[in-house]
């Protein structure tokens, strides 16, 4: 008797070594693709000049005045501690007719001074301080635009209801909430504000905002907009981003409106080709 459980110890003792040293040999999924990836910094921002063309609109009361003085400063200490990132290439959100090389060119002579979009006060300033030659300005129209050229009828009733007006309870807080972050430059110090409305978390509830409210029309069909108009949006200007020639050394920055960093960080971190940055890591 004693030998035959000595003998069954023996078997489980073997067995056991086996489980385990097949769990070591067991590679995680990253171990598949190569460690040298190019490194990449989504600084999420809110519209500086404050065109109030997107859903959710800030009050002139809670509007800054990113020329002012005591701003200045605090857009100082924001680009100098962006710039430790040490980014080889910018993208900014805007079109190929912004001609933002052109526009860098200018900066650099002195011009452009008094602009408040972020385009300038953060994107075209870093490039310049950091002597960058390129300054790349993407942008993507959604699909639905080229569905709107195949059969507008169709695209017509799709976005029938569409208006960012639901009742649903989950957006009447989602708009408090947008109320309450467009307040927050007025009473914080800019990079203490950026480091905030870039954490994961932030960014994980500003895209969870696409999926409520109108996202809940009859049958699918706010998935279906969603799909062909934001995301997709957010798809094709990801795909321009992995277009611009970039190699394992790059470090690239992307200042974009807080709402398409939401995705992109989704983008970026999801990719074998990128190693996505924490902002607040810097």
């Amino acid at each position: 008797m004693i030998k035959n459980n000595f003998t069954t110890y023996i078997l489980l003792f073997f067995l056991i070594l086996q489980a385990n040293a097949q769990k070591t040999d067991l590679k995680s999924p990253s171990e598949y693709f190569p460690n040298e990836r190019t490194k990449i910094l989504v600084v999420g921002t809110i519209h500086l000049d404050y065109p109030n063309l997107d859903a959710a609109k800030t009050d002139k009361k809670d509007q800054i005045d990113v020329l002012e003085e005591s701003k200045q400063k605090e857009v100082t200490e924001l680009v100098n501690y962006i710039k430790q990132f040490k980014p080889t290439k910018v993208v900014i959100e805007a079109w190929d007719n912004f001609n933002a090389t052109e526009k860098l060119r200018e900066y650099k002579k002195g011009k452009f001074r008094d602009e408040r979009s972020e385009r300038y006060q953060l994107g075209i300033r870093i490039a310049s301080e950091l002597n960058l030659d390129t300054l790349y300005a993407i942008d993507a129209n959604p699909m639905v635009e080229d569905l709107q050229e195949l059969d507008s009828t169709y695209t017509e009733n799709l976005f029938k209801g569409f208006d960012f007006k639901s009742d649903d309870p989950l957006w009447e807080i989602t708009n408090e909430w947008y109320k309450t972050i467009g307040k927050l430059p007025t009473e914080m110090n800019l990079l203490s504000y950026y480091k905030y409305i870039n954490s994961r978390e932030h960014h994980k509830y500003e895209f969870g905002a696409y999926l409520v409210g109108d996202f809940k029309l009859e049958n699918e069909r706010g998935a279906d907009i969603l799909s062909v108009w934001w995301y997709n949006r957010n798809l094709r200007i990801f795909r321009k981003i992995q277009k611009i020639n970039n190699g394992t050394d790059d470090r690239i920055l992307v200042i974009y409106g807080n709402g398409h960093a939401a995705i992109l960080r989704q983008l970026f971190d999801s990719s074998p080709e990128y190693d996505f940055i924490e902002f607040d890591s810097i």
